[in-house]
């Protein structure tokens, strides 16, 4: 068997907030981490769609990068895209 060739193996401290709510046109069931690897930028995931995205408020004014990422409509996406203004 050969050798394992970590990159890195570093173990944080993080703060995660669990938050669900529903909006007109969908519920999201979202986990948002906060560490210190992402230089300042969240860690979101949707618990529904199993689907994740390293965030930050760059990333939420790129067209279409929510719907993308997340596999929503663009109804869907203002919703989400209006909370996570408010938590990025």
């Amino acid at each position: 068997m050969s050798e394992r060739f970590f990159l890195y193996d570093d173990t944080e401290e993080t703060r995660t907030r669990f938050v669900s709510f529903m909006g007109e046109a969908s519920r999201f069931d979202l986990a948002i981490i906060l560490s210190s690897r992402y230089y300042g930028k969240k860690l979101v995931l949707d618990i529904q769609s199993n689907r994740f995205a390293i965030l930050g408020q760059d990333d939420l004014d790129e067209p279409n990068y929510i719907e993308t990422i997340f596999n929503l409509n663009n109804e869907e996406a203002k919703e989400l895209k209006s909370f996570l203004y408010e938590v990025i």
